[in-house]
């Protein structure tokens, strides 16, 4: 067994997305090899109202997959294929784009005010990108949930885990995307498929990832940790980006630790992007944009 050595850790940086929502993006928009097939993680965490009630009107997406987690709140949402609903605590959002889909997502807080989840954006293979659109919505209960001797617990969104299937199915990229915690003090070890590129988000307590035989001690900021002490953990708000191996190890800190792993099977194809769309070339990012401007977007949608 090999532990996989962390590659890179940063800290989410903040942004504002949609019609004025604050929130926190850990990567995204930039080079795409290292996450492939993930394109962008955004953490919508936010106490303050004014801050996220605009929410994300309207807008098209093509080529892509958008999953929606959230955590306190609830986000209600609407799309072109008649989809309507809303998400709340511990339920999911799995929505393939595909050939096109317009939708909206506003978030609304719970009675202290709070809004939390995250958004994870998947790319679609060349095959795939103008495969029909589908939208499919978990509700807390289908997630299954396991709970190891330890204490460590372990929600299974996607993908197969400890025995166990998570309820989202038939995606391209064969995501395995799970809400860990493990106890104070904890040391956990967790597969990882070796040909998968995998990062970890936290977003409660911290830890430390293991490089080798010893916790490795990690920084928690992007740029200019080299010329100072670097802190001892990774915390609140750190994406850890892993490099190859079979296995990550975690180490927990006083108050435990939190955070999303995800693995995917790399797609190792071209990318061209420009805001929700996402193909392999520029000629298609350029027929999908002449697509909305001619109302020929909506692929055999009413």
């Amino acid at each position: 067994m090999s532990i996989r050595p962390v590659k890179r850790l940063v800290a989410a940086k903040p942004t504002v997305e949609g019609a004025g929502v604050h929130l926190r993006r850990a990567f995204g928009f930039g080079n795409t090899t290292d996450f492939d097939p993930f394109l962008l993680l955004d953490d919508f965490r936010n106490d303050v109202p004014e801050d996220y009630l605009a929410g994300f009107p309207w807008h098209p997406h093509r080529g892509i997959e958008t999953i929606t987690y959230v955590l306190a709140g609830t986000v209600e949402h609407g799309d072109s294929m008649g989809n309507h609903g809303e998400i709340a605590p511990g339920e999911v959002q799995w929505m393939t784009a595909g050939s096109g889909i317009i939708h909206q997502e506003m978030p609304k807080g719970d009675q202290a005010g709070r809004m939390h989840g995250f958004q994870l954006w998947a790319n679609l293979p060349a095959s795939l990108k103008m495969t029909a659109p589908r939208y499919q919505e978990v509700k807390a209960p289908e997630i299954p949930e396991i709970k190891d001797d330890d204490g460590t617990h372990v929600r299974v969104v996607c993908g197969n885990f400890w025995g166990k299937s998570g309820p989202v199915d038939g995606i391209a990229a064969d995501p395995i995307y799970l809400d860990v915690s493990v106890p104070p003090g904890r040391r956990k070890t967790l597969p990882v498929g070796t040909t998968r590129h995998a990062f970890a988000y936290v977003f409660a307590g911290s830890g430390k990832f293991c490089n080798a035989s010893e916790p490795l001690a990690v920084p928690t900021e992007a740029v200019g940790w080299l010329d100072t002490a670097p802190p001892v953990a990774a915390d609140n708000r750190s994406l850890v980006l892993f490099d190859r191996g079979d296995e990550v190890v975690v180490q927990a800190g006083d108050e435990g630790i939190r955070f999303l792993l995800v693995s995917g099977k790399p797609l190792e194809e071209p990318v061209a992007w420009y805001g929700p769309i996402v193909m392999n070339t520029q000629e298609q990012l350029q027929q999908a944009f002449k697509d909305l401007e001619k109302g020929t977007f909506l692929k055999g949608q009413k």
